[in-house]
């Protein structure tokens, strides 16, 4: 009280610089209102010590007002001469409690000093139209990225070719021109597959891209047809490109075994592993992998969305897909997360972590890797993957060098022909090791299936047409019942997103459930479909 009572009466006492002297100190100390009149407040001539009588601290207003001013701390000290001349007590004291007022705003509380909080960064309501999932924060960063915020500003077909506002629709949030993205929408594809990729390609134009007219390259291992050309170039007004795979890129190295390669074929077909007899799909899953990025066509792109043949695209995306991953610092997304089948890549891990080993100096300070081992089964890979079959990725990161190496070190092992090696986990476990979490996207928001995997968002029925599934959905559809391998405690979903995601019912146990016939994974608290 003595800091503050001296303050004001400074403020109000100065002669030479507060031309309302005479009048300031009557209008604040002697109240015209009777009963205001009687309040008195405590002395400042007296200590603030628990002893004294509350009789004796007690003065009248005016003897407030006008008390001898104790030697205490004053701002206008570490001010300079030249400026205390220009500047009142007034001022000084305003200004005073102006900073004191921001630190006191800006500083935490002192009990959340230390405290790092980590926490899944999901809208309290799951109606949200944005579908935000975003995993538990890794390392605080000073100013990230925030995807919510952009889609709030970015959507409704804001940066659509069609606008009629482009001019307003290519300025950004902060008032930059923000350049167009360079992306195309790419599809591996034979000539035989014309109506699948008639199918998916139609669904997607319609639901997207008629509204952006992102180029379409598609790639394959013999020259397209005419009939396919033609039929292709009808479903767009976007720019085609028709592109051959070179031959060093879909053909056996020279360094494989083939009698060891026919062997293997032999063996997966044997054993059911899902095309494990197909040499074509080899050198596809080897070409997914490594060399998609490396063609000459794409070199003049930096973004690109795979785009399968036969599958389904269920809801009407209003937003720039490739400038909310550029604007947003994101590397890579994808729509599902499950399990692939073990036995078709029984070497993978050990070769990635040979890889770890010798290369330490490449993996990325805030990896996280934690959620693709399996604590239970010897911290060995799960097994669980980014679907590829549905990406959209920075093509800049997979031509990094990084990831280079990490593929070269796989294909020189052999493991796309000695075993059957898929891009979707090798495209996992390389995201995972040279990219933070937090610039990994999930498209919750696209409705999209492949084969027997759907996934379709909830709360959405006015723009999708499918019915919602819930986060789990597609958890172990790719892995046979005859495959002896051991399922992960939690969904892959859940474990990259982590928090709230793995939390169970009370009472429930996976046991307890699979003991009545369930398969242990309907005891979380969170399904995705809540609301």
């Amino acid at each position: 009280m003595g800091i503050l009572a001296t303050a004001a009466r400074k403020v109000f006492r100065s002669k030479d610089r507060d031309q309302f002297y005479e009048k300031s100190p009557q209008l604040l100390a002697t109240p015209s209102h009777p009963i205001l009149a009687t309040f008195e407040l405590p002395s400042i001539t007296s200590s603030c010590s628990s002893t004294s009588s509350s009789s004796s601290s007690l003065s009248s207003s005016s003897t407030f007002w006008n008390s001898p001013t104790p030697s205490i701390w004053s701002p206008r000290r570490y001010i300079p001469a030249r400026v205390r001349k220009n500047i009142s007590r007034r001022q000084v004291a305003v200004l005073t409690c102006g900073l004191f007022a921001l630190l006191v705003w800006i500083v935490p509380p002192p009990q959340t000093w230390g405290r790092q909080v980590a926490h899944i960064n999901v809208p309290h309501h799951l109606t949200s139209p944005y579908q935000v999932l975003r995993p538990i924060a890794q390392a605080a960063r000073k100013h990230p990225p925030d995807p919510q915020r952009w889609l709030e500003h970015n959507s409704n077909n804001k940066h659509a070719t069609a606008s009629s506002n482009r001019l307003v629709s290519a300025v950004s949030p902060h008032g930059l021109v923000s350049k167009r993205p360079r992306a195309a929408l790419i599809s591996l594809v034979r000539n035989s597959e014309l109506e699948g990729i008639v199918q998916s390609m139609t669904q997607l134009e319609y639901h997207w891209n008629r509204k952006y007219q992102y180029p379409w390259v598609f790639f394959n291992d013999e020259p397209f047809n005419d009939e396919f050309k033609a039929a292709t170039r009808n479903l767009t007004s976007s720019k085609i490109y028709y592109e051959v795979v070179p031959k060093d890129h879909w053909s056996l190295p020279d360094w494989i075994d083939e009698g060891r390669f026919m062997n293997s074929l032999e063996y997966l077909g044997a054993i059911g592993v899902g095309k494990g007899w197909m040499i074509s799909y080899r050198h596809m899953c080897r070409w997914n992998s490594g060399f998609f990025y490396r063609h000459p066509r794409l070199k003049d792109f930096d973004w690109y969305w795979r785009v399968e043949p036969d599958v389904h695209f269920f809801c009407d995306i209003d937003y720039d897909v490739f400038r909310f991953m550029r604007d947003n610092n994101m590397k890579y997304g994808f729509n599902m997360n499950i399990l692939d089948d073990a036995r078709s890549f029984p070497s993978l891990w050990s070769r990635t972590r040979s890889f770890i080993n010798a290369h330490p100096e490449l993996i990325h300070p805030e990896a996280d890797l934690d959620w693709l081992l399996d604590a239970r089964n010897n911290g060995d890979y799960n097994n669980c993957q980014f679907f590829s079959n549905f990406e959209v990725g920075d093509l800049n990161f997979f031509r990094g060098k990084a990831n280079e190496k990490y593929f070269d070190w796989l294909d020189r092992g052999g493991g796309f022909y000695y075993e059957r090696f898929g891009d979707a986990p090798i495209h996992t476990l390389s995201v995972a090791m040279f990219v933070p979490k937090n610039e990994i996207w999930f498209f919750r928001d696209i409705g999209y299936q492949h084969d027997i995997n759907r996934h379709c968002p909830p709360h959405s029925a006015h723009r999708c047409a499918c019915e919602p599934t819930p986060i789990d959905e597609n958890f172990y559809r790719l892995v046979p019942l005859e495959s002896p391998q051991k399922k992960p405690d939690d969904t892959c979903i859940r474990q990259f997103l982590g928090g709230g995601w793995l939390e169970k019912k009370v009472g429930w146990s996976q046991d307890g459930e699979r003991m009545f016939g369930g398969d242990g994974y309907h005891g979380y608290e969170l399904t995705g479909l809540d609301g």
